[in-house]
């Protein structure tokens, strides 16, 4: 019993000591200001104007920068070529992006065999040496250099016909 009105006596005089004076009277103040102010009208949001997309339609057209191809040597090309790309091989990582989109950095020889490190668009850097496909275009590289690789594509020619197009990709140097 006298545990419990020790207690007790505690619990009021923490209880009373808490509630001595007004330490917020500023924040009162404050408070007591801005809802006497007059409240005002909030602007509505303007109107959002609709999204309309953009269809690019120009993406199997050929690229501006590359030159454009004679018809008839396409023609005769496709006469004397049964060239075809394998479609039942196994897509390489590179040849998701296209040829343009990537760079050589550098070359690396390991095991007396030349390497090319090719930088994609992400920014990722790949070893790849002879035989290896980068490109969308079945791009199959045939010889690596120091400063640069060679890429042999298989080109639709817009029929049923393929060609092939040597490109090469030059080592990209620091400045």
């Amino acid at each position: 019993m006298m545990f419990s009105r020790w207690v007790l006596a505690a619990s009021v005089a923490s209880l009373v000591a808490c509630s001595g004076g007004n330490q917020y009277a500023d924040l009162d103040a404050f408070v007591a200001e801005k809802r006497a102010a007059p409240s005002g009208q909030i602007t509505p949001i303007p109107a959002l104007k609709a999204y309309r997309a953009f269809s690019y339609t120009a993406s199997g057209l050929r690229a501006p920068f590359n030159r454009p191809v004679d018809v008839k040597e396409i023609a005769r090309l496709e006469a004397t070529s049964n060239i075809k790309p394998d479609l039942k091989r196994e897509k390489e990582f590179l040849e998701q992006f296209s040829l343009d989109s990537m760079t050589v950095v550098g070359t690396v020889r390991l095991d007396g065999v030349l390497w090319a490190l090719v930088k994609d668009p992400d920014g990722g850097v790949h070893r790849v040496r002879k035989n290896n496909y980068l490109g969308r275009n079945y791009g199959k590289i045939i010889d690596v250099a120091e400063n640069y690789l060679t890429v042999v594509e298989i080109v639709s020619t817009g029929g049923d016909g393929w060609v092939e197009r040597p490109r090469s990709l030059e080592l990209k140097v620091r400045k």
